[in-house]
């Protein structure tokens, strides 16, 4: 007679052995049908738990924690009364030392799994563990989400915070953040009050009606400056202007505030069109030696110091004397182009968003950078009617989902002898590589960068050689 298998809320002790790159404790349980492999969060390799089952697909189970029986030596007390509840962090309870050891097990692993045979350096590391963002991205809403241990009778149908994890409807009212700039907390509790006293409705989720949505922070490192944009369903400039007057009354330290209007379903704080209530519409953030304009609709990465040091290894391990042409695909706002262009003889650089690409010639033209031409539009659009066959250097920074199977084929033909590949999903960045092997790309260095203390995420600069 079969054994039967584990089902939703039977327990198992597990025995954790890693941390995968979703931030999960995955490990091994024995049961009486046969070895599972059990992922769940907050566990930390080493740890012998005891997991509730929620899910279970074949011989794997997705479990909850209850609780530690054999604790690793790594493991901290977070620092964030939300941890837990929160959708942001995943890595608070381990020390920032075995953080650093778990993402390049990460960046290992998921080279090994393409047959990537290439050693991984130590994960660079931020000298700053908290309050390292220069952005946040700020949600109101009408589904409170209530923490265990709040007081009876606390208000439900008003919140500005963050999602809990896996609970996209909900917003957990973020009273402070730890990976945030301490200035960001102060404007988030008054863009809290002054809501609830001038009584503004939050977007509802589920309904599609309201008018605050969101509130984005930005902070520059270089000086000081703060960017605030809210983002509403409408102009309504009769509750806006009030309210906005009313917080800026409250920090006049805010340099700029902008007005996003998304009337669109869609629970993102782009707006269809800005309106730039104060200030120049922008701050000023410095890096690696050049000064760049960051608009509230710029990408700009949102760890300054771990920035230029990613700035720093890509100009490394390009490798430049002063003679080569570079393209660099997926090039944003020019934060790779411009550093590159110092050090070359000419950089083309492509994107598809227009709104970066008007930020990165009006960068290049602030800081007196001559050698580049951007152009805006799809990179497979653009190799077809332009190619890359002129170029010494390529240097790729796609986005999460890696590049797309037609352009891996024209980079596979381009005449450049070198590619540096920025990776912020090391799994599509992986399968890229393999898909280059055959036409002679072989990766030569992979040096991970911690932009993301407190998170599993994690950026790998890796180096590509082709053979003659």
């Amino acid at each position: 007679m079969a054994q039967r298998k584990p089902k939703r809320d039977d327990r198992l002790e597990v025995e954790v052995e890693r941390v995968d790159e979703r931030g999960l404790g995955v490990g091994r349980a024995q049961h009486e049908a046969g070895e599972f492999r059990v992922a769940l969060r907050r566990a930390l390799a080493g740890e012998r738990v005891v997991a509730q089952v929620l899910r279970r697909r074949g011989e794997k189970i997705e479990g909850r924690l209850l609780e530690v029986l054999r604790a690793s030596g790594e493991r901290v007390s977070p620092p964030c009364r939300h941890y837990g509840a929160c959708g942001g962090c995943a890595l608070q309870d381990l020390r920032y030392a075995a953080q650093l050891a778990a993402k390049r097990e990460i960046v290992e692993r998921a080279l090994r799994r393409e047959r990537i045979e290439v050693a991984v350096e130590p994960v660079i590391g931020s000298a700053n563990e908290l309050h390292y963002r220069n952005k946040m991205d700020f949600t109101f809403g009408t589904r409170r989400w209530v923490e265990p241990g709040e007081a009876e009778g606390v208000q439900r149908d008003f919140a500005v915070g963050l999602h809990p994890r896996e609970q996209f409807r909900k917003v957990l009212d973020v009273e402070r953040c730890e990976i945030q700039p301490e200035p960001f907390d102060a404007i988030l509790a008054s863009a809290r009050r002054l809501a609830l006293e001038q009584r503004l409705v939050a977007w509802d989720l589920v309904r599609h009606e309201g008018l605050l949505r969101h509130i984005v922070l930005r902070r520059s490192v270089a000086t000081g400056e703060i960017l605030v944009q809210l983002t509403t369903s409408s102009e309504s400039p009769e509750q806006v202007g009030p309210y906005v007057a009313a917080l800026l009354a409250a920090h006049p330290q805010i340099t700029t505030l902008v007005q996003a209007i998304n009337s669109r379903g869609a629970t993102v704080a782009m707006g269809e069109r800005e309106l730039v209530l104060h200030g120049s519409g922008a701050i000023r953030e410095r890096l690696a030696g050049l000064w760049y304009r960051v608009s509230a609709a710029s990408f700009f990465q949102t760890n300054t110091a771990q920035a230029e040091r990613l700035v720093e290894v890509t100009l490394e391990e390009a490798r430049l004397a002063g003679r080569e042409r570079v393209l660099d695909l997926y090039c944003g706002a020019g934060t790779l182009t411009l550093p590159l262009a110092r050090k070359a003889t000419h950089v083309q650089g492509v994107e598809l968003v227009e709104a970066a690409v008007e930020d990165a010639r009006r960068n290049a033209e602030e800081n007196g950078i001559a050698n580049v031409t951007f152009s805006a539009g799809d990179v497979l659009a653009w190799f077809g009617s332009a190619g890359a066959s002129e170029c010494d250097v390529m240097v790729v920074d796609p986005p999460r989902a890696g590049l797309h199977p037609k352009v891996v084929e024209l980079l596979a033909r381009a005449a450049a002898r070198r590619m540096v590949y920025m990776s912020c999903h090391i799994a599509s960045a992986a399968r890229d590589i393999a898909a280059l092997a055959p036409a002679g790309w072989r990766a030569t260095r992979a040096r991970p960068v911690d932009l993301f203390p407190q998170t599993p995420h994690v950026e790998c600069v890796l180096t590509l050689e082709r053979a003659p």
